[in-house]
């Protein structure tokens, strides 16, 4: 499936940290950066993860949420969010289904080896939940305060 800039963007329903099942509809009426990731304590994700932390506040007051998306089960992310003090929801999606939705989940190489995996990449979804703008093959270093400065200048 292939998602466009200005479409609604596509609904699913995970499990999350805190034990409920979350729906990206939930969210209407705020601005949603919905990141996937690989997987939780590898060293990009997790500063990945540790920046949104340190500017999760800065979200927050533009009416943002954050929400981690990766194919981990919930209790390897209760234990990423204790260890690192993560205060956004990270979402167990453990059958690929939203990775599919988004068109994340790749065949990627490593070290001659081929394998399936989520490709990192974050959405910015607006308040009507329309998708307007996308990072794909995302490089961690400075990514997260750009999602920030984009919400900022499209309030």
């Amino acid at each position: 499936m292939t998602i466009e800039i200005g479409q609604v963007a596509p609904d699913f329903t995970l499990e999350a940290n805190t034990g409920e099942k979350v729906s990206l509809t939930d969210f209407r009426g705020k601005h949603v950066v919905l990141y996937f990731y690989p997987k939780d304590m590898t060293p990009g994700c997790t500063t990945q993860a540790c920046d949104f932390r340190d500017k999760h506040e800065r979200f927050a007051e533009l009416d943002a949420v954050i929400i981690g998306v990766s194919p981990d089960p919930i209790k390897r992310h209760q234990k990423f969010i204790e260890k690192h003090d993560l205060p956004f929801l990270l979402l167990a999606d453990e059958e690929q289904e939203a990775a599919k939705l988004y068109d994340v989940w790749k065949l990627k190489k490593n070290f001659g080896k081929e394998y399936m995996g989520i490709e990192r990449s974050t959405f910015i979804i607006d308040k009507e939940g329309k998708l307007v703008k996308e990072w794909r093959k995302v490089k961690v270093k400075d990514h997260v305060e750009e999602a920030l400065q984009f919400i900022k200048e499209n309030q």
